[in-house]
Order: C-alpha cells, then structure tokens, then sequence
C-alpha cells in the first residue's frame, strides 16, 4: 500500500461533500500538472490518501481516503465545454488522468499546515517544500504515521 495527500479547496469539494456523495465514492479529477498526473498514475487500489484543505482559512489534513479506482483517463480533458478542456487529449492519447475515492473517516483532530511545519519528522515531506504547489504528493510510511499521530487517533 502507498500513501497519498491530496488537496482541494473546500469551498470547491471538501471532505464533508465527499462523505454525501453516493456510496461516499467520487473521482479526483482536473488535475493539469504533469508531476501530480504521474502520481495519480501511481495510485492503486488500496492505496489510502490524506484529504487536504487548502486555500482557506485553516488549510490542514482534514480527513482520510481511500483509493478505490486506479487510474484512468479523465474525459473532462476531451469535453470542450469543460474547464479541464485539453485538445492535445484525445481518446487515442489521453494526457489526463483521475482515480477514484471513497470517504473513509474524518479526523477528529485536524492537523494544520502549521502543525505540520513545526513537526521535524514532516520537514521533508513534500507540501513544505519551498514552491510546491502540487495538488497530489506522495507521502512515505513513517510521515503518514506522525500525521496520525498529531490527531491523537493512532
């Protein structure tokens, strides 16, 4: 299994949206970043991933998901009336890829960018790193573990 995180806007699609959608299972799409594409690509089933709140006004880890769909093509990249329209997609060649995910658990305690900042075993994961604005990043055993740590759940 691997470890991922995740972000989006919660005022866009936020854990709580996840947890009413039907079977609590929606796709992760938009992505237009090659970096974050080739990690969506890297998703298994199985794989679990942190749901991140960003660009508000308490940005943390928020809650816990679990990849339910590998990837596949995103067929927003081919609808012209989409925001995600990319015509250098095709159904021949997609450029764009989304998985699949399922709500498992909000965190009782979420674990804020500055808790996160403050924590020495999380300095090399790569949310704080200097200029990193991906949306999907991977996260290693032992920083999945102090991040659940912080919530007092594990």
């Amino acid at each position: 299994m691997a470890y991922w995180l995740l972000k989006s806007e919660p005022d866009m699609f936020g854990i709580d949206d996840l947890a009413k959608c039907q079977r609590r299972t929606e796709h992760w799409d938009g992505v237009r970043n090659y970096q974050a594409r080739n990690y969506l690509r890297a998703m298994r089933r199985g794989d679990q991933a942190f749901f991140y709140h960003s660009s508000c006004a308490a940005p943390g880890v928020y809650g816990v998901v679990d990849i339910v769909r590998a990837a596949y093509p995103d067929p927003s990249a081919d609808d012209p009336q989409s925001p995600y329209y990319d015509p250098r997609s095709t159904g021949d060649n997609p450029r764009w890829f989304m998985v699949d995910v399922r709500f498992q658990r909000r965190l009782k305690r979420p674990v804020s960018l500055s808790q996160i900042k403050q924590t020495r075993a999380l300095r090399k994961l790569p949310l704080v790193q200097r200029g990193n604005r991906l949306s999907v990043m991977p996260v290693s055993p032992t920083e999945w573990a102090t991040i659940l740590k912080l919530t007092g759940e594990h």
